[in-house]
Protein backbone atom coordinates (compact mmCIF):
# COMPACT_ATOMS: atom_id res chain seq x y z
CA UNK A 1 0.00 0.00 0.00
CA UNK A 2 1.28 3.51 -0.79
CA UNK A 3 2.29 5.69 1.80
CA UNK A 4 1.21 8.36 -0.83
CA UNK A 5 -2.31 7.76 -0.97
CA UNK A 6 -4.42 10.23 0.42
CA UNK A 7 -4.70 9.74 4.38
CA UNK A 8 -8.51 10.91 4.56
CA UNK A 9 -9.12 8.20 1.13
CA UNK A 10 -7.40 5.47 3.60
CA UNK A 11 -9.74 6.21 6.16
CA UNK A 12 -12.80 6.68 3.82
CA UNK A 13 -13.87 10.17 5.67
CA UNK A 14 -14.72 13.54 4.11
CA UNK A 15 -11.51 16.35 4.58
CA UNK A 16 -14.39 18.53 7.11
CA UNK A 17 -15.02 15.01 9.00
CA UNK A 18 -14.74 16.12 12.58
CA UNK A 19 -12.29 13.81 15.23
CA UNK A 20 -14.99 11.22 16.55
CA UNK A 21 -15.79 10.59 12.90
CA UNK A 22 -12.18 9.77 11.80
CA UNK A 23 -11.89 8.09 15.20
CA UNK A 24 -14.94 5.87 14.07
CA UNK A 25 -13.73 5.00 10.66
CA UNK A 26 -10.16 4.01 12.01
CA UNK A 27 -11.31 1.51 14.46
CA UNK A 28 -13.86 0.11 12.04
CA UNK A 29 -10.90 -0.41 9.20
CA UNK A 30 -8.48 -1.58 11.96
CA UNK A 31 -11.02 -4.15 12.70
CA UNK A 32 -11.38 -5.46 9.32
CA UNK A 33 -7.45 -5.07 8.66
CA UNK A 34 -5.65 -6.36 11.98
CA UNK A 35 -3.14 -8.84 10.81
CA UNK A 36 -4.27 -11.38 13.75
CA UNK A 37 -7.68 -11.61 11.61
CA UNK A 38 -5.86 -12.26 8.18
CA UNK A 39 -2.47 -14.40 9.42
CA UNK A 40 -0.37 -14.15 6.49
CA UNK A 41 -1.81 -11.95 4.32
CA UNK A 42 0.69 -9.02 3.33
CA UNK A 43 -1.44 -6.73 1.71
CA UNK A 44 -4.09 -6.79 5.06
CA UNK A 45 -0.61 -5.79 7.11
CA UNK A 46 0.21 -3.25 4.91
CA UNK A 47 -3.37 -1.34 4.91
CA UNK A 48 -3.49 -1.89 8.67
CA UNK A 49 0.16 -0.11 8.51
CA UNK A 50 -1.10 2.61 6.81
CA UNK A 51 -3.92 3.53 8.43
CA UNK A 52 -2.07 3.22 11.40
CA UNK A 53 -0.05 6.43 9.83
CA UNK A 54 -3.46 7.82 8.55
CA UNK A 55 -4.87 7.96 11.76
CA UNK A 56 -1.95 9.00 13.77
CA UNK A 57 -1.74 12.08 11.78
CA UNK A 58 -5.50 13.38 11.30
CA UNK A 59 -6.28 12.35 15.06
CA UNK A 60 -3.70 15.30 16.29
CA UNK A 61 -4.81 18.77 15.29
CA UNK A 62 -1.78 20.51 14.52
CA UNK A 63 -0.14 17.53 12.23
CA UNK A 64 -3.74 17.55 10.79
CA UNK A 65 -3.48 21.18 10.34
CA UNK A 66 0.36 20.34 8.56
CA UNK A 67 -1.19 17.58 6.27
CA UNK A 68 -4.48 20.11 5.22
CA UNK A 69 -1.74 22.23 4.10
CA UNK A 70 1.43 20.41 3.07
CA UNK A 71 0.31 17.11 2.51
CA UNK A 72 2.76 14.33 2.82
CA UNK A 73 5.70 16.71 2.24
CA UNK A 74 5.31 17.72 5.95
CA UNK A 75 6.40 14.41 7.31
CA UNK A 76 8.96 13.11 3.96
CA UNK A 77 11.88 14.02 6.57
CA UNK A 78 11.25 11.86 9.16
CA UNK A 79 8.36 13.14 10.21
CA UNK A 80 6.11 9.81 10.34
CA UNK A 81 8.26 7.29 9.35
CA UNK A 82 9.72 8.12 5.85
CA UNK A 83 12.32 9.13 4.38
CA UNK A 84 16.29 8.57 5.23
CA UNK A 85 16.02 5.26 6.42
CA UNK A 86 14.26 5.78 9.82
CA UNK A 87 17.58 8.43 10.75
CA UNK A 88 16.68 11.33 13.40
CA UNK A 89 16.62 14.10 11.13
CA UNK A 90 13.87 16.18 11.86
CA UNK A 91 14.92 19.70 10.54
CA UNK A 92 12.63 20.00 7.89
CA UNK A 93 9.54 18.05 9.90
CA UNK A 94 10.21 21.17 12.64
CA UNK A 95 10.22 24.00 10.10
CA UNK A 96 7.33 23.43 8.61
CA UNK A 97 5.22 23.08 12.24
CA UNK A 98 6.93 26.18 12.95
CA UNK A 99 5.98 27.67 9.90
CA UNK A 100 2.17 27.42 10.86
CA UNK A 101 2.49 27.13 14.80
CA UNK A 102 5.44 29.03 15.26
CA UNK A 103 8.76 28.08 17.28
CA UNK A 104 7.21 27.13 20.33
CA UNK A 105 5.76 24.24 19.06
CA UNK A 106 6.43 21.16 20.64
CA UNK A 107 9.46 22.32 21.84
CA UNK A 108 10.70 22.14 18.59
CA UNK A 109 12.26 25.73 18.31
CA UNK A 110 15.15 27.02 20.10
CA UNK A 111 15.15 26.13 23.43
CA UNK A 112 12.70 28.75 26.15
CA UNK A 113 14.81 30.90 27.99
CA UNK A 114 13.44 29.54 31.45
CA UNK A 115 12.42 32.30 33.92
CA UNK A 116 13.65 32.96 38.18
CA UNK A 117 11.48 31.72 40.54
CA UNK A 118 8.31 33.77 42.25
CA UNK A 119 9.58 34.24 45.59
CA UNK A 120 7.37 34.75 48.76
CA UNK A 121 7.38 37.12 51.45
CA UNK A 122 5.37 37.58 54.63
CA UNK A 123 4.64 41.09 55.78
CA UNK A 124 2.72 41.54 59.48
CA UNK A 125 1.38 45.45 59.78
CA UNK A 126 -0.53 47.32 62.11
CA UNK A 127 -4.09 48.00 61.79
CA UNK A 128 -2.83 51.69 61.43
CA UNK A 129 -0.66 50.77 58.49
CA UNK A 130 -3.62 49.46 57.07
CA UNK A 131 -5.77 52.38 57.05
CA UNK A 132 -3.03 54.78 56.21
CA UNK A 133 -0.57 53.33 53.95
CA UNK A 134 2.91 52.83 54.72
CA UNK A 135 6.29 53.17 52.92
CA UNK A 136 8.70 50.91 54.46
CA UNK A 137 11.84 48.57 53.19
CA UNK A 138 12.24 45.10 53.53
CA UNK A 139 15.54 42.78 53.36
CA UNK A 140 15.56 39.77 51.61
CA UNK A 141 18.46 36.72 50.57
CA UNK A 142 17.75 36.34 46.89
CA UNK A 143 19.82 35.00 43.81
CA UNK A 144 20.88 37.80 41.31
CA UNK A 145 22.92 37.61 38.58
CA UNK A 146 26.31 37.92 38.57
CA UNK A 147 27.99 40.53 38.23
CA UNK A 148 31.53 38.70 37.08
CA UNK A 149 30.10 37.48 34.37
CA UNK A 150 27.13 39.44 33.90
CA UNK A 151 24.93 36.61 34.17
CA UNK A 152 26.07 34.99 31.14
CA UNK A 153 27.51 32.00 33.24
CA UNK A 154 31.04 32.40 31.31
CA UNK A 155 34.46 32.95 32.66
CA UNK A 156 34.82 36.50 31.45
CA UNK A 157 36.72 36.91 28.37
CA UNK A 158 35.46 33.71 27.25
CA UNK A 159 32.11 33.09 25.40
CA UNK A 160 29.01 30.51 25.36
CA UNK A 161 28.58 27.80 22.55
CA UNK A 162 25.57 26.89 21.15
CA UNK A 163 25.18 22.82 22.58
CA UNK A 164 26.72 20.73 19.23
CA UNK A 165 24.67 17.59 20.31
CA UNK A 166 21.20 19.41 19.92
CA UNK A 167 22.10 22.81 17.93
CA UNK A 168 21.32 24.92 20.00
CA UNK A 169 17.20 23.93 20.65
CA UNK A 170 17.45 21.99 23.85
CA UNK A 171 15.76 18.76 23.16
CA UNK A 172 16.85 15.85 20.65
CA UNK A 173 14.16 14.08 18.77
CA UNK A 174 14.18 10.06 17.81
CA UNK A 175 12.35 8.06 15.58
CA UNK A 176 10.05 4.74 17.22
CA UNK A 177 8.18 2.86 14.72
CA UNK A 178 5.39 5.56 13.70
CA UNK A 179 6.08 8.38 16.40
CA UNK A 180 8.48 10.76 17.02
CA UNK A 181 9.61 10.90 20.69
CA UNK A 182 11.10 14.22 21.93
CA UNK A 183 13.45 14.41 24.72
CA UNK A 184 15.60 16.58 26.60
CA UNK A 185 19.16 17.02 25.20
CA UNK A 186 21.60 14.90 27.50
CA UNK A 187 24.25 17.23 26.66
CA UNK A 188 23.34 20.52 27.84
CA UNK A 189 20.25 19.52 29.87
CA UNK A 190 18.13 21.35 27.94
CA UNK A 191 19.85 24.90 28.15
CA UNK A 192 21.10 24.81 24.27
CA UNK A 193 24.39 26.02 25.24
CA UNK A 194 27.42 25.10 26.12
CA UNK A 195 30.22 26.45 28.39
CA UNK A 196 33.84 26.10 28.37
CA UNK A 197 34.80 27.86 31.05
CA UNK A 198 32.34 28.31 33.91
CA UNK A 199 32.69 31.53 35.72
CA UNK A 200 34.54 31.24 38.73
CA UNK A 201 32.57 33.84 41.03
CA UNK A 202 28.93 31.58 40.32
CA UNK A 203 30.24 28.54 38.81
CA UNK A 204 28.20 28.71 35.67
CA UNK A 205 25.04 29.44 37.18
CA UNK A 206 25.06 32.76 36.22
CA UNK A 207 23.76 34.06 39.23
CA UNK A 208 24.94 34.88 42.99
CA UNK A 209 23.11 34.97 46.22
CA UNK A 210 23.13 38.29 47.45
CA UNK A 211 20.57 40.22 50.48
CA UNK A 212 18.84 42.67 49.12
CA UNK A 213 16.90 46.36 50.18
CA UNK A 214 13.52 46.71 48.41
CA UNK A 215 11.79 49.23 48.89
CA UNK A 216 8.04 48.65 49.72
CA UNK A 217 4.88 50.70 49.32
CA UNK A 218 1.69 49.45 51.34
CA UNK A 219 -1.47 51.20 49.85
CA UNK A 220 -4.19 52.31 52.19
CA UNK A 221 -7.08 50.31 52.51
CA UNK A 222 -5.01 46.63 52.33
CA UNK A 223 -6.84 43.52 53.86
CA UNK A 224 -5.37 40.67 55.82
CA UNK A 225 -3.30 38.07 52.74
CA UNK A 226 -3.90 41.37 50.17
CA UNK A 227 -0.59 40.36 47.83
CA UNK A 228 1.84 42.92 46.74
CA UNK A 229 3.60 41.92 43.65
CA UNK A 230 7.20 43.41 42.58
CA UNK A 231 7.72 42.04 39.03
CA UNK A 232 11.13 41.36 38.60
CA UNK A 233 12.68 41.55 42.20
CA UNK A 234 12.30 37.11 42.42
CA UNK A 235 15.05 34.85 42.40
CA UNK A 236 17.19 35.42 38.85
CA UNK A 237 17.00 33.18 35.68
CA UNK A 238 20.03 31.03 34.96
CA UNK A 239 22.84 32.70 32.55
CA UNK A 240 20.84 36.01 31.88
CA UNK A 241 17.08 33.84 31.77
CA UNK A 242 14.58 37.11 33.04
CA UNK A 243 14.12 37.53 37.07
CA UNK A 244 11.17 35.80 38.85
CA UNK A 245 8.61 38.12 40.80
CA UNK A 246 8.65 38.76 44.38
CA UNK A 247 5.52 38.25 45.87
CA UNK A 248 4.36 40.16 49.18
CA UNK A 249 1.37 38.46 50.98
CA UNK A 250 0.20 41.20 53.90
CA UNK A 251 -0.88 40.12 57.46
CA UNK A 252 -2.80 42.48 59.50
CA UNK A 253 -1.92 42.55 63.33
CA UNK A 254 -4.93 42.38 66.20
CA UNK A 255 -6.09 45.49 66.86
CA UNK A 256 -6.80 46.03 71.17
CA UNK A 257 -10.09 48.03 70.35
CA UNK A 258 -11.51 47.67 66.18
CA UNK A 259 -12.01 44.96 64.57
CA UNK A 260 -12.61 44.62 60.50
CA UNK A 261 -15.51 43.35 58.37
CA UNK A 262 -14.12 44.43 54.90
CA UNK A 263 -14.19 47.73 55.01
CA UNK A 264 -16.34 48.08 58.29
CA UNK A 265 -14.38 48.89 61.85
CA UNK A 266 -16.30 47.43 64.27
CA UNK A 267 -15.86 47.97 68.33
CA UNK A 268 -17.83 47.51 71.70
CA UNK A 269 -18.54 50.47 73.84
CA UNK A 270 -19.06 50.48 77.16
CA UNK A 271 -22.29 53.22 78.85
CA UNK A 272 -23.24 53.77 81.90
CA UNK A 273 -26.44 52.47 82.81
CA UNK A 274 -27.69 56.52 83.52
CA UNK A 275 -26.73 57.58 79.84
CA UNK A 276 -28.28 54.68 78.33
CA UNK A 277 -31.64 55.55 80.25
CA UNK A 278 -31.39 59.32 79.62
CA UNK A 279 -29.41 59.13 76.18
CA UNK A 280 -26.77 61.50 75.49
CA UNK A 281 -23.43 61.44 73.22
CA UNK A 282 -20.25 59.62 73.26
CA UNK A 283 -17.05 60.33 71.35
CA UNK A 284 -14.85 57.25 69.99
CA UNK A 285 -10.91 57.85 68.44
CA UNK A 286 -11.36 56.59 64.89
CA UNK A 287 -8.25 55.11 62.77
CA UNK A 288 -8.53 58.62 61.03
CA UNK A 289 -7.52 60.53 64.36
CA UNK A 290 -10.76 62.16 64.67
CA UNK A 291 -13.18 61.89 67.36
CA UNK A 292 -16.21 60.69 65.97
CA UNK A 293 -19.26 61.91 67.65
CA UNK A 294 -21.93 58.93 68.86
CA UNK A 295 -25.37 60.09 69.64
CA UNK A 296 -27.08 57.77 72.06
CA UNK A 297 -30.93 57.26 71.99
CA UNK A 298 -32.65 57.53 75.46
CA UNK A 299 -33.27 53.88 76.50
CA UNK A 300 -30.84 51.95 74.37
CA UNK A 301 -30.10 48.46 75.61
CA UNK A 302 -27.02 46.47 75.35
CA UNK A 303 -26.23 44.85 71.91
CA UNK A 304 -27.64 47.77 70.05
CA UNK A 305 -25.53 48.67 67.26
CA UNK A 306 -24.91 52.40 66.09
CA UNK A 307 -23.19 53.18 62.40
CA UNK A 308 -21.02 55.93 61.69
CA UNK A 309 -21.41 56.39 58.07
CA UNK A 310 -17.47 56.91 56.14
CA UNK A 311 -15.80 56.09 59.01
CA UNK A 312 -14.58 53.48 58.49
CA UNK A 313 -11.38 51.72 56.20
CA UNK A 314 -10.39 52.77 53.10
CA UNK A 315 -11.46 51.15 49.75
CA UNK A 316 -8.41 49.85 48.16
CA UNK A 317 -7.35 51.52 45.15
CA UNK A 318 -10.66 53.00 45.04
CA UNK A 319 -12.41 56.51 46.82
CA UNK A 320 -14.53 56.25 49.56
CA UNK A 321 -14.41 54.73 52.87
CA UNK A 322 -16.35 52.32 54.93
CA UNK A 323 -18.70 52.53 58.23
CA UNK A 324 -17.54 53.10 61.51
CA UNK A 325 -20.23 50.50 63.57
CA UNK A 326 -20.50 50.25 67.20
CA UNK A 327 -21.80 47.52 69.97
CA UNK A 328 -23.48 49.38 72.84
CA UNK A 329 -22.62 47.42 76.41
CA UNK A 330 -24.49 48.87 78.97
CA UNK A 331 -22.25 48.78 82.42
CA UNK A 332 -24.19 47.85 85.53
CA UNK A 333 -22.04 50.21 88.37
CA UNK A 334 -20.11 48.10 90.87
CA UNK A 335 -19.14 51.16 93.48
CA UNK A 336 -22.09 53.34 94.53
CA UNK A 337 -21.47 55.64 96.98
CA UNK A 338 -23.97 55.65 100.47
CA UNK A 339 -25.70 58.79 98.22
CA UNK A 340 -25.80 56.88 95.08
CA UNK A 341 -27.46 54.31 96.80
CA UNK A 342 -30.30 56.28 98.21
CA UNK A 343 -31.24 57.81 94.98
CA UNK A 344 -31.29 54.33 93.64
CA UNK A 345 -33.47 53.35 96.71
CA UNK A 346 -35.89 56.14 96.12
CA UNK A 347 -35.60 55.76 92.17
CA UNK A 348 -36.72 51.90 93.09
CA UNK A 349 -39.54 52.75 95.59
CA UNK A 350 -41.04 54.92 92.03
CA UNK A 351 -40.94 51.84 89.88
CA UNK A 352 -44.32 50.79 88.40
CA UNK A 353 -42.87 47.89 85.78
CA UNK A 354 -43.61 50.35 83.42
CA UNK A 355 -39.55 51.92 83.28
CA UNK A 356 -38.68 48.20 82.03
CA UNK A 357 -41.39 46.23 79.86
CA UNK A 358 -39.00 43.58 78.33
CA UNK A 359 -38.27 42.50 82.05
CA UNK A 360 -41.77 42.95 83.66
CA UNK A 361 -43.53 41.40 80.50
CA UNK A 362 -40.72 38.08 80.90
CA UNK A 363 -41.88 38.08 84.41
CA UNK A 364 -45.20 38.06 83.50
CA UNK A 365 -44.49 35.01 81.11
CA UNK A 366 -43.23 33.26 83.90
CA UNK A 367 -46.03 33.66 86.85
CA UNK A 368 -48.71 32.82 83.46
CA UNK A 369 -46.96 29.68 83.08
CA UNK A 370 -46.22 28.51 86.51
CA UNK A 371 -50.13 29.20 87.24
CA UNK A 372 -51.47 27.24 84.44
CA UNK A 373 -48.92 24.60 85.65
CA UNK A 374 -50.28 24.25 89.20
CA UNK A 375 -54.45 24.64 87.95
Amino acid sequence: MSSKIDYYELLEVERTADGATIKSAYRKLAMQCHPDRNPGCKESEAKFKAINEAYDCLKDEQKRAAYDRFGHAAFEQGGMGGGRGGQAGFSDFSDIFETIFGDGFGGGGRQQTRRGADLRYDMEISLEDAFHGRDTTIEIDVSTQCDACEGSGAEPGTSVESCPTCGGHGKVRAQQGFFVIERTCPSCHGAGQRIKSPCRACRGEGRVDKRRSLDVKVPAGVDEGTRIRLTGQGEAGPRGAPAGDLYIFLHVKRHQIFERDGTNLFCRVPISFTLAALGGTIEVPGLDGEDHEIRIPAGIQSGKQLRQRGAGMPVLNARGRGDLVIQIEVETPTKLSARQKELLEEFRATETGEECPQSSGFFNKIKSVWSDLTD
